[in-house]
């Protein structure tokens, strides 16, 4: 059953790589004219929706595994914590990824939008790395 286990965290893990390219695609926002950011800004609110239920996969394998191991309870509260900050963000973000289809469409500048998605994708990559530096060097 651990094999399982492992094998759907790393499909999950995969999964979660949008948030690896999420900066990357919210700073070429900025570049696009108004329909472009708007397309856009609509396909990364669907991206991340579905990292979102990759990450409930995570959720659910990463708690078999850690109860089928001995890990440092400090080890086990950091990852988790982490966990729900990445988890929190990517559904902060969603707000102004949805805001930018919204103000285009009303014929606003997304500018401050976009700025605000990049910044919290940013943070959320950063979490993401970290995490995975856990998880392959666990203490």
């Amino acid at each position: 059953m651990s094999g399982i286990m492992l094998f759907l965290h790393l499909i999950g893990a995969v999964g979660m790589g949008f948030y690896i390219v999420l900066p990357v695609l919210v700073g070429r926002a900025s570049k696009l004219d108004g329909a472009g950011q708007a397309g856009l800004a609509e396909g990364l609110v669907s991206a991340n929706r579905i990292t979102q239920y990759f990450l409930v996969l995570q959720f659910l394998t990463g708690g078999y595994l850690i109860s089928q191991g001995e890990y440092q309870v400090l080890w086990m509260v950091l990852v988790i914590v982490l966990f729900l900050a990445i988890a929190a963000l990517g559904g902060i973000v969603t707000k102004p990824l949805k805001r930018i289809a919204v103000d285009i469409q009303s014929g606003q500048s997304a500018s401050s939008h976009i700025a605000k998605a990049r910044t919290l994708s940013i943070v959320i990559l950063i979490i993401y790395l970290v995490i995975i530096y856990f998880m392959a060097f666990p203490f």
